[in-house]
C-alpha cells in the first residue's frame, strides 16, 4: 500500500499470456484442427524402436496375460503360468515369442533372488540382509509386472530390470 491508502496500479508483463478465461482464444495448429490429423502420439510411437505396428489384438491381450501370470509366483507356482503360455502360443507370433521369454526370464530370476533371500533370512548373520531383499523382490516382482503389462498392451516390446536373461 502506499502512504495514502491507496494500492499502486498493476503493472502488465509482456511475458505472462493471457488466460482463456479472459476471452483471448490461444492459437492452434492447422494440423490439430484437421480431421484426418494423427493423434498427438502417434509420431513418437512409430518412431519408437520398442513399438510394434501392425500387431493383432489378441496379440496385445495375450501379452498383457502373459505377464501377469506372475501373479500366480504369489500362491508358491512361479514360472508355471507363463511358461505354458508361452508354450502355447510362442511359434503363433515373434511379438508373444519375446515377450514369453521375457517373462520367463524374469519370473525365473525373481525365484532365484527369493531362494537367495529367504536363505540369508535363515541364517543369523543375513538376517537383517535377507529381510529387505525379500521385500525388494516382492516389490520388484509386482512392479515390474505390472509395468510390462501395461507395455505389451500398448503393443511396445519391454525390458525388466534386474533380469538374468537365460532365456534367449
Amino acid at each position: 500500500m502506499q502512504p495514502g491508502g491507496t494500492n499502486p496500479e498493476p503493472v502488465a508483463s509482456a511475458a505472462i499470456p493471457p488466460r482463456h478465461d479472459q476471452g483471448s482464444a490461444m492459437p492452434t495448429p492447422a494440423a490439430a484442427t484437421s480431421p484426418n490429423a494423427p493423434s498427438p502420439g502417434a509420431a513418437s510411437r512409430l518412431d519408437d524402436p520398442m513399438f510394434e505396428a501392425g500387431l493383432e489384438p489378441w496379440e496385445r491381450t495375450y501379452t498383457t496375460f502373459l505377464h501377469l501370470t506372475a501373479l500366480t509366483g504369489f500362491f508358491g507356482l512361479p514360472v508355471i503360468g507363463a511358461l505354458i503360455m508361452w508354450a502355447i502360443k510362442k511359434d503363433a507370433s515373434a511379438y508373444v515369442a519375446d515377450h514369453g521369454k521375457e517373462a520367463m526370464n524374469f519370473q525365473i530370476s525373481l525365484s532365484i533372488y527369493w531362494v537367495i533371500g529367504f536363505a540369508l533370512t535363515m541364517t543369523g548373520i543375513g538376517a537383517c540382509v535377507g529381510g529387505p531383499l525379500l521385500i525388494a523382490v516382492y516389490i520388484l516382482g509386482l512392479v515390474g509386472m505390472i509395468l510390462a503389462a501395461i507395455a505389451a498392451n500398448q503393443g511396445r516390446y519391454y525390458r525388466y530390470p534386474m533380469c538374468l536373461r537365460m532365456i534367449v
